[in-house]
């Protein structure tokens, strides 16, 4: 059996979270807690010449900076490492080796670049250096293409190759089968090692995993302290430390990383939550980029099954490689389910037919005018409409859902006999059984180029429209703020014009505090001015 060595990647890999903001007494404490704990190789930053150096950093422009920072340090029997992102750091801010507090560099690379990178990875072995090549989401690359990786290492003899599990997709079976791919081909002289994510929860398993393989070459396991890195983590040094004290006969010092989890890393930890969650495990279930999963929960529009749904029409090379503009037509084309609801609109246009109608969205404005609201039903009689919520307080008659994610919240509601409430769903919305009462075609409704193409209400005014009662319509923006709303959107998506825009005033409150109106309080403002000239349309209007 091979020996196997450890190396900690916490202030290199940790600072995904933190932007490597770590703070220079962390950085020294960190570092001194890690040789004290007999780590074998410590990994202490990045080398990145588009930044700027800051002694607070544990990410620097070149290896002048390393010795700024850790140079006084002592590192006893530990070996010093820095990382490349292949293409970030030129050699021209390397020394030599002999001359540098590193003694490693370990260089990240995507398989489409490993070429160029591996010839890189030769010249800062010239340059004295031990050399990692660390390949970058290592499920992605198919066997002929991982030959070819180990036919380019056998010609540099690189220190180590290292499997690197970017998404946190590997299990006990990929991962023997490219340990016993690289283990069969790669030059017995060169090393192996493994860098986990904990996306499936199973970063500490895999590394039992690794460190359990026959082999007689040098294997080498990554962790970090309190398992501190980018998504959802990575192995906890700590635990692995504990499993080759008792196991392999090491002698690592846990006190030390325990005594850093609470000195150095919590501080951390609480503002900037790393680990498994549903958000990483979405991503490494459907093998995809995580950026993926981000833009669609951003939507709010979309249930845990539909993004699921989303993420499986995710085909090839885009899986790994985040496309916006790839995502953005998946999330369209699963939306615009074709529908004939001619015969529900007809349905609709008899039951809105002469009716005054009320909308209803959620927000305080509905409890805090209730007065008003109330004597409106009264006056009125109108239909009430709710959009994706129950309303208690008023006797509503139909909700309007367009928005899967609230639908899914309000399913159980939904189905209980005392819910007398008709629904009019938009087609991109599922049913858990059954048949909605109206179901309105999704693509009609929406206005691909406006920035939100599926604002709920903005839906529902344009279904009104396609009812008839546009002549009804007249549309004011309150408390308008240009940068939030644009108000081109609306009329696009609705073909009625503006009838007057109120911008927004910090006076509007206050002027309701007093009990004093707004336009007598002021009427030199934008939009005390705009106010008094929508209350003069209104009477100019009257008789029309």
């Amino acid at each position: 059996m091979g020996d196997i060595k450890l190396l900690d990647c916490t202030l290199r890999d940790g600072g995904y979270v933190n932007d490597w903001n770590f703070g220079h007494n962390n950085l020294v404490s960190i570092f001194e807690r890690l040789v004290d704990a007999n780590v074998d190789f410590i990994e202490v930053g990045f080398l990145d010449e588009r930044r700027p150096f800051d002694m607070d950093r544990s990410i620097m422009p070149d290896t002048d900076c390393v010795e700024k920072i850790y140079g006084n340090l002592d590192k006893k029997n530990s070996v010093v490492v820095g990382m490349i992102d292949y293409g970030t750091c030129s050699l021209e801010h390397i020394k030599p080796c002999k001359d540098s507090y590193l003694d490693a560099i370990r260089v990240i690379f995507k398989k489409h670049l490993r070429e160029d990178a591996m010839a890189f990875c030769a010249e800062l072995k010239k340059l004295g250096y031990k050399v990692f090549a660390q390949l970058v989401s290592v499920t992605s690359y198919e066997d002929d293409e991982m030959m070819d990786l180990i036919r380019l290492a056998n010609e540099v003899k690189p220190y180590a190759v290292s499997m690197v599990d970017t998404y946190g997709l590997m299990h006990q079976n990929n991962l023997k089968h490219y340990f016993d791919l690289l283990d069969e081909h790669l030059l017995p002289e060169i090393g192996m090692g493994y860098h986990a994510h904990n996306n499936f929860q199973m970063g500490y398993a895999n590394c039992i995993t690794m460190m359990s393989q026959k082999t007689e070459r040098m294997l080498l396991v990554d962790g970090t302290i309190y398992g501190m890195g980018k998504s959802a983590g990575n192995a906890p040094i700590e635990l692995i430390a504990m499993y080759m004290n008792e196991n392999l006969g090491k002698n690592y010092h846990i006190s030390q990383f325990l005594e850093a989890i609470d000195s150095n890393i919590m501080d951390f930890y609480t503002p900037a939550t790393w680990g498994y969650n549903m958000f990483f495990y979405l991503a490494a279930s459907n093998d995809c980029h995580p950026s993926y999963v981000s833009y669609l929960m951003e939507k709010k529009t979309l249930s845990v099954k539909s993004i699921n749904e989303i993420l499986g029409r995710l085909k090839g090379e885009k899986k790994l490689l985040y496309d916006q503009s790839y995502i953005e037509k998946l999330y369209k084309d699963y939306q615009m389910i074709e529908i004939d609801d001619s015969e529900h609109r007809e349905q609709l246009k008899h039951v809105f037919a002469g009716r005054n109608i009320l909308l209803l969205g959620p927000g305080t404005s509905i409890t805090k005018e209730k007065n008003k609201v109330q004597k409106y039903i009264s006056d009125k009689n109108p239909i009430i409409v709710s959009v994706n919520f129950i309303e208690e307080t008023y006797p509503i008659d139909y909700i309007f859902l367009s928005n899967a994610k609230r639908y899914v919240q309000l399913a159980t509601a939904l189905s209980q006999n005392n819910v007398r409430e008709k629904v009019i769903a938009t087609s991109n919305v599922t049913k858990t059984s059954g048949t909605f009462d109206y179901v309105l075609k999704y693509s009609s409704l929406i206005d691909e180029e406006a920035e939100v193409i599926d604002n709920s209400f903005i839906m529902l005014l344009k279904a009104m429209e396609q009812l008839g009662i546009k002549e009804k319509a007249r549309l004011v923006m309150n408390k308008n703020v240009n940068s939030l709303i644009r108000m081109k959107d609306f009329e696009s998506m609705l073909e009625i014009p503006f009838y007057a825009s109120i911008s927004s005033d910090k006076m509007f409150n206050s002027s309701v505090n007093k009990g004093e109106p707004f336009v007598l309080r002021t009427s030199r403002t934008v939009a005390a001015k705009e106010f008094s000239s929508f209350i003069q349309r209104v009477i100019a209007d009257k008789g029309e």
